[in-house]
């Protein structure tokens, strides 16, 4: 086997490692996806974060795709909740813009990590670890924002009515969805993604 080929081996073999991750991730039960009242927190992003910047955007959005094609799989057919028009266009109130929103913020996750890493990386070359932080951080709250505020763009009426709740107290449920399940999940990613990044850099300085 060549260089070339052996690089795109390994290259198939890296991903195909983050992806098993999500993968178990969404599909143990209580683990990848966490209720918390009528929604769901999320652990599936950290191995996204990690991928991304470990591998770069472009296996970042693959990894991120597929953490959306979880949601779309468990809100389709596997364990859909009251919640499940979000993501899926099978379910009742669902419909194309459902895709969007399954898609569009998981697939972003990584493209923004990856970026805002080499961003902040670039401009302050000695904090990798400050730069892999905040890298974690965005992508985290990427996700988070880009879901409950798309949410709020297409579906505000049927997201007041599943909750039993009128249509202009959406905005401030959202907001608080913001607050107490966003921001500790990015806390939560940008701590773990600190803390294997960091050992993940040391192993490939090693190998190299």
């Amino acid at each position: 086997m060549n260089t070339k080929q052996s690089i795109k081996t390994r290259s198939l073999v890296e991903v195909a490692l983050f992806a098993a991750i999500i993968l178990l991730l969404a599909y143990t039960p209580f683990i990848g996806y966490i209720p918390v009242g009528p929604v769901r927190a999320t652990t599936i992003h950290i191995p996204v974060i990690i991928g991304a910047i470990i591998l770069g955007g472009k296996k970042g959005a693959i990894l991120g795709f597929i953490f959306g094609l979880t949601s779309f799989i468990n809100s389709s057919f596997i364990s859909p909740s009251i919640m499940s028009f979000m993501f899926s266009p099978f379910y009742p109130g669902g419909n194309i813009f459902s895709l969007v929103i399954c898609f569009l913020p998981r697939i972003l996750i990584g493209v923004n990590s990856y970026w805002v890493y080499q961003l902040i990386k670039k401009l302050f070359p000695k904090s990798e670890s400050v730069a892999v932080c905040i890298g974690a951080l965005v992508g985290s709250l990427t996700n988070t924002i880009l879901v409950m505020g798309l949410t709020y763009i297409f579906f505000a009426d049927k997201y007041a009515q599943v909750n039993d709740i009128a249509r202009e107290a959406v905005i401030g449920v959202i907001l608080g969805i913001v607050g107490t399940n966003g921001i500790p999940e990015a806390i939560v990613a940008a701590i773990i993604s600190t803390a294997v990044c960091k050992a993940l850099f040391a192993v490939k300085r090693r190998a190299s």
